[in-house]
């Protein structure tokens, strides 16, 4: 028997230490050198979470789960988008060394959000209804499309870029940033527009035009600075002035003029800030100018220069970098010319190397690129002119008319088939493509 250990209780040996009183007759059993056995596997532990229950709770959460996903895909812009892109396309064929001697209707496309054509990266962009197509200018085919289920406000085309504008509610606010080549979604943004607001550039910032409030947008959609009436205003000090009406809108040179009718002036008031602030809602203002009468109108900026046609006083007056008047024009167009605003606040303006042409509403005008002094006008004129085919053309009844850019003459015409529009038009060109704005509806003429 072995010995007690102190306290009444044995101890246990170690599986390779003899019992006290017996022989070690195997000693140290050697390692096995075969192969081992295998132990027989414990059962497992069963979870406490495993029960029939707890299964059923956890089908239940996935199933709620995927139905609020499902709710939210449902009510999302993404199921309401269609977008379907292109590769970037080649370069279009190069445009002849003059305007062609004659020239047919190549396609035609519903465009009603475009108010001028947008054209870049050898793509014609077209918007009607909800849905914005990128085409081949020669053929008028489709090559990428971006939709919604929400109505086009308008399409601005600036940065070789599209910005698209819907509406949503009382407001055009949802903004979408499309490379005109491929479709591709650049930027998007709430923005503050609209419905019947037009909008202006200058080539380094995008400018929406409401009758209480003008919006500026760099080229990622980022807000740089909002003149006028402010929605949820807080500190009402940052802005210049309360309670005014703006009739007319322009860009030049990192610049935004507009015309003010403010209440307590004599005149209409021309003020011109910067399309880039330290703060977007405190606009910093270059100058503000009251002007010598009522219903005056932006016509052009260019440079530092503005020009403001003044229907009461039968002029057209320069205004310089400072704010004072530089220069006054005698101004002979039609009573009916200059009786309202200008269409969606914005002139109808285009600009060559040389010169910015003025569409009246009868006439175009022909203004100095340098400093907007007056340099020619042509008489029945549908729209402002430009350069196609090395040429300057501008669209007139039955047709358009090349000219002379540095003396407005006439150096021929050719005769356009609009099938009995008589309206406005509005010109741009893409290689040997030039497009048309007939209201609602854009042509290509080759």
């Amino acid at each position: 028997m072995s010995e007690p250990v102190q306290g009444g209780r044995h101890r246990r040996p170690s599986g390779s230490e003899p019992v006290p009183g017996t022989e070690d007759v195997l000693g140290t059993a050697p390692e096995s050198v075969g192969p081992a056995k295998h132990a027989s596997p414990e059962r497992a532990r069963r979870s406490p979470w495993n029960t029939r229950r707890d299964r059923i709770v956890a089908v239940a959460i996935a199933v709620v789960c995927l139905g609020a996903a499902v709710v939210v895909w449902a009510g999302s812009d993404s199921r309401a988008t269609v977008s379907e892109q292109s590769p970037p396309q080649p370069a279009v064929i190069g445009a002849p060394d003059k305007v062609p001697g004659s020239l047919a209707e190549a396609w035609q496309a519903p465009s009603s959000a475009t108010p001028i054509p947008v054209t870049s990266n050898s793509t014609v962009v077209t918007g009607a209804g909800g849905e914005v197509d990128g085409r081949d200018p020669a053929t008028g085919a489709i090559r990428w499309k971006y939709a919604r289920d929400i109505p086009l406000c308008t399409i601005a085309g600036t940065w070789s870029r599209a910005t698209a504008f819907y509406r949503n509610g009382d407001w055009c606010s949802e903004m979408t940033q499309l490379d005109t080549g491929t479709g591709r979604r650049t930027a998007q943004r709430d923005g503050d527009a609209r419905p019947g607001g037009g909008t202006v550039d200058d080539g380094s910032a995008l400018t929406a035009f409401t009758p209480t409030l003008l919006s500026t947008w760099r080229d990622d959609l980022v807000k740089t600075v909002e003149y006028g009436k402010v929605p949820a205003l807080i500190n009402a000090d940052k802005q210049p002035r309360k309670d005014c009406a703006y009739g007319s809108v322009a860009a030049a040179s990192n610049r935004i003029g507009v015309i003010e009718r403010c209440a307590g002036d004599p005149g209409d008031r021309l003020t011109v800030y910067k399309a880039n602030s330290k703060e977007f809602d405190s606009p910093e203002v270059v100058y503000s100018a009251v002007t010598a009468g009522k219903q005056a109108r932006l016509v052009a900026m260019s440079g530092e220069s503005a020009a403001v046609a003044l229907p009461q006083q039968r002029l057209l007056v320069l205004y310089g970098a400072d704010g004072n008047q530089r220069a006054a024009y005698p101004l002979t167009v039609p009573d009916a010319d200059l009786a309202q605003d200008p269409p969606n606040g914005v002139p109808s303006t285009s600009t060559t190397n040389n010169a910015v042409y003025w569409f009246t509403g009868s006439k175009t005008i022909a203004l100095a690129k340098a400093d907007l002094t007056p340099l020619w006008t042509l008489d029945g004129a549908l729209g402002p002119g430009v350069t196609f085919c090395g040429q300057l053309v501008v669209p007139i009844k039955g047709g358009i008319a090349v000219l002379d850019e540095k003396t407005g003459a006439t150096v021929r015409t050719v005769g356009v088939d609009r099938h009995g529009y008589a309206g406005p038009v509005r010109l741009a060109a893409q290689g040997p493509v030039l497009l048309e704005q007939r209201g609602d509806t854009l042509v290509a003429l080759r």
